[in-house]
């Protein structure tokens, strides 16, 4: 069969949850998630296209070839890929009705204030050469709640809720309220914050109901390797589940 996205079978995932009807795969850092410009062979797509190709093929493009959402290049963690048409249309009512329940952990700059808190700021897309997002008030309504886990020389672990999916909502709501998220050269400003090796925010959990056992499915992606050392330079802990 000949496919619409060339598969290539040296893109890195990690299959954490699959059945005939769907997956939850963990995309590593600096992985872009679909094919684009620059990254017209190694996306997280082309690599699934390697393994599941005739299903996805089968999806369409009108489907996103099994994609029901994305993740930023820099960011780490779970994406749901449906590989049965039936699956995609559960699950995409699930995400526009918001039942889709994510977790993310992130080190951020500061201390964010209130410790336990909830961002509510319209974002909207700029089209440009370089996807980017802005508070606007004319925007799509986004939401994303956060707590504080622990703070060690003025730098905080974070857990983020988002309860919309814009493009780099954690990232942008972070630094509006002076806590960029380390690693994030595009929404920090000014601040000066620490080098470090990635964008430090990791998609570590996923919950649904799954779409044709109608049973609640949680899926969960530890602390990424690469990023330990980030924690022990700060003296901060592992977080867990």
């Amino acid at each position: 069969m000949d496919y619409s996205v060339t598969p290539n079978p040296d893109v890195p995932f990690k299959i954490r949850w699959q059945d005939d009807t769907l997956l939850v795969v963990e995309k590593p850092s600096r992985v872009v998630t679909q094919p684009g410009k620059k990254h017209e062979h190694d996306s997280l797509l082309n690599g699934l296209f390697h393994e599941f190709g005739n299903a996805l093929q089968n999806m369409g493009e009108a489907r996103g070839w099994g994609l029901l959402h994305r993740l930023d290049k820099d960011t780490s963690g779970l994406v749901i890929v449906a590989l049965r048409p039936r699956a995609y249309a559960g699950l995409r009512e699930q995400f526009e009705q918001r039942r889709i329940k994510k977790r993310y952990w992130a080190l951020v700059n500061g201390v964010p204030k209130p410790a336990q808190g909830v961002i509510q700021k319209p974002i909207a897309e700029v089209v440009s050469t370089r996807k980017r997002a802005v508070l606007k008030r004319d925007g799509k309504p986004s939401i994303t709640a956060y707590k504080v886990l622990e703070v060690k020389n003025g730098i905080s672990l974070i857990e983020a809720r988002p309860k919309t999916g814009r493009l780099h909502q954690i990232r942008i709501h972070m630094a509006d309220i002076g806590c960029p998220v380390l690693g994030d050269a595009v929404y920090a400003g000014s601040v000066a914050m620490p080098d470090v090796l990635r964008l430090c925010l990791h998609a570590a959990e996923l919950s649904f109901v799954h779409p044709e056992t109608m049973q609640r499915i949680t899926v969960q992606a530890e602390w990424p390797q690469d990023l330990r050392k980030t924690l022990t330079r700060f003296g901060l802990s592992e977080p867990t589940f």
